[in-house]
C-alpha cells in the first residue's frame, strides 16, 4: 500500500528537486535547496518529456532524464521577435529579458510571449521560449508525492510552497497580459490603410 501512495501517477502531486543542464553542461536552472518544484502529475504544468519520466516513479528515486525539443519547449520556428510599444507596460513594471508575457489573439486565445530586448520605446517579443530547440537534461530526485485536494483538481496545479499556487510572491504577478492591438503593423500603404501580413500575432508555443 505504500508503495502505491508514494508512486508518481496521474493525479498526486510531486515533489522534486532539480538541476537542468543543457548538453555543454552549462547549468540553466535549479530548484531551491530547502524548496523542492511541486507539480500536479497529469496537468500540463512541466514539460511534457519530463512529466513522462517521472511517471511510475517513486519517493527517494534519483535519475537523469534527457528532453528532446520536441517534449520541451518545442523547436525554434525561425520567426523574428515583434516589437511592442513600451507604453503598452504599466510605467512601474520592471521588463527584463526572459522575462514571459501573454498576448491575445484575434480568436482571443492567449499566447506565452518572452521579452528579449527593452529600450526605453519599444519592448522586443518572442514566440519562442528562450529554450526553444535546446535538449533538456534534468538531474532529478524525488521528494514527496501525496494525493491531491479536490480544489488543487479542480485548479489544475498544486497549491503552498513550491507549487503553481495563489500565494503572494508565487511571481505570477510578472506576467503581464498585452491586447491584440499591441500586436498590429503600424506600417501604412500609399493609401494610408494598414498594412497587415496573414499572421500577425505571434503563434501560442
Amino acid at each position: 500500500m505504500t508503495a502505491i501512495l508514494t508512486t508518481v501517477a496521474n493525479g498526486k502531486v510531486v515533489y522534486f528537486h532539480y538541476t537542468l543542464t543543457n548538453p555543454e553542461g552549462e547549468v540553466l536552472d535549479q530548484s531551491e535547496a530547502e524548496t523542492p518544484l511541486a507539480y500536479l502529475h497529469g496537468a500540463g504544468n512541466i514539460v511534457p518529456g519530463l512529466e513522462t519520466a517521472l511517471l511510475g516513479r517513486h519517493v527517494g528515486d534519483e535519475f537523469v532524464a534527457i528532453v528532446s525539443p520536441e517534449e520541451g519547449y518545442g523547436e525554434h520556428d525561425g520567426e523574428e521577435p515583434q516589437e511592442v510599444p513600451r507604453d503598452a507596460f504599466p510605467d512601474d513594471m520592471e521588463l527584463e529579458p526572459g522575462m514571459p508575457v501573454f498576448g491575445e489573439t484575434p480568436d482571443g486565445d492567449h499566447v506565452a510571449l518572452w521579452v528579449v530586448e527593452v529600450d526605453d520605446e519599444t519592448v522586443k517579443l518572442d514566440a519562442n521560449h528562450p529554450l526553444a530547440g535546446v535538449t533538456l537534461h534534468f538531474k532529478v530526485k524525488i521528494t514527496e508525492v501525496r494525493e491531491a485536494t479536490e480544489e488543487e483538481q479542480a485548479h489544475g496545479h498544486p497549491h503552498g510552497i513550491g507549487g503553481a499556487g495563489h500565494d503572494e510572491d508565487d511571481g505570477w504577478d510578472d506576467e503581464e497580459e498585452l491586447e491584440d492591438e499591441d500586436f498590429e503593423d503600424e506600417d501604412e500603404d500609399e493609401d494610408g490603410e494598414e498594412d497587415v501580413g496573414e499572421d500577425e500575432t505571434p503563434r501560442d508555443n
